[in-house]
């Protein structure tokens, strides 16, 4: 199982009322809850490990795990409130309001983060749920304490307006890129993280410097790239889609590259520090054809396998 570490919350999306006036309707959502929710949908043993309220809302999303075939066994309940995000669309880019004090996600205390149960292999983390705290701190102690022996996979997806303090947040990241095996980033989380004047090819060269074995930039429309640990660069160029909206593209890429690697039988800290070329090169052309899909229609809507072929496998 890869068991996706992160938020879970409600995006409550514009959408005109019968009386004329503008409304909001609760969509399930969240970066890791995206990555989750995509990776069952494409048939790979998936689990979430999150905080829910056993509100409404977190019946909505606990009822879009389970249709999605996503494991809630690591998902701990409580009657605090769920995390509210009310979205507005512009251009097909998403501005979020967010209303996340004392909700059950983010009060996830670390002597409260349960440790993954024998059948997890791989460990994602992302999003958000690592720049609020408590829970933050705990997936941080969780992804270090578990690198040893598990997968682990860091999307930051750095959001600055989040961060209450920059230094603290920096050296959280920094320890849990260093205990990764592999690394996602936007351009814009590079420049945040590394705001240096070298080209981006060197400052990823550092960022693997750290420890991961490979890194992966990914650039919207142009594609993405991926740098191994022995600097070898492969790029893949993005679909050429009609773009509806941008909303969970980024979350559908990790589920791809994921379900790839997993089914090549490479998706293991050895097999990772010795990727085949053709196998990355395939994994990545996967995660860009799902989230080609995911882009091509409204909402955080990632494909069904049967919606996209040949599972990412490489052709060697």
């Amino acid at each position: 199982m890869i068991l996706c570490c992160g938020e879970a919350l409600i995006d409550m999306i514009p959408a005109p009322t019968d009386a004329g006036r503008e409304g909001f309707v609760p969509h399930s959502g969240g970066a890791v809850f995206n990555t989750a929710i995509a990776l069952g949908r494409l048939g790979v043993p998936a689990g979430m490990l999150t905080g829910l309220s056993t509100d409404m809302f977190g019946a909505q999303l606990m009822g879009d795990l389970a249709a999605s075939r996503v494991d809630t066994g690591h998902v701990i309940r409580s009657d605090r409130p769920s995390t509210l995000a009310f979205v507005r669309l512009t251009g097909g880019k998403a501005d979020y309001s967010f209303f996340d004090e004392n909700s059950a996600g983010r009060m996830l205390t670390p002597d409260a983060m349960p440790d993954p149960a024998p059948g997890v292999r791989a460990m994602f983390f992302g999003g958000i749920s690592l720049a609020c705290e408590p829970a933050a701190g705990g997936y941080a102690d969780l992804a270090t304490r578990r690198a040893g022996d598990r997968v682990v996979m860091i999307d930051p997806n750095i959001r600055p307006g989040f961060i209450a303090d920059p230094a603290r947040y920096r050296a959280r990241l920094e320890a849990m890129i260093a205990a990764a095996d592999i690394v996602k980033l936007s351009d814009e989380d590079l420049d945040w993280l590394d705001p240096g004047p070298e080209p981006a090819a060197e400052r990823i060269g550092g960022l693997l410097r750290r420890g991961p074995a490979l890194a992966i930039m990914t650039r919207g429309r142009a594609g993405a790239v991926a740098v191994r640990s022995d600097g070898t660069k492969i790029e893949v160029q993005g679909r050429d889609v009609t773009v509806v909206d941008t909303v969970g593209a980024g979350d559908t890429f990790n589920a791809g590259l994921l379900a790839s690697l997993d089914g090549q039988g490479l998706l293991t800290k050895a097999a990772l520090r010795s990727l085949p070329e053709g196998a990355l090169r395939a994994a990545l052309s996967f995660a860009a054809e799902v989230a080609g899909v995911t882009v091509s229609r409204a909402g955080a809507d990632p494909p069904w396998a049967h919606e996209v072929g040949g599972g990412g496998r490489s052709p060697d």
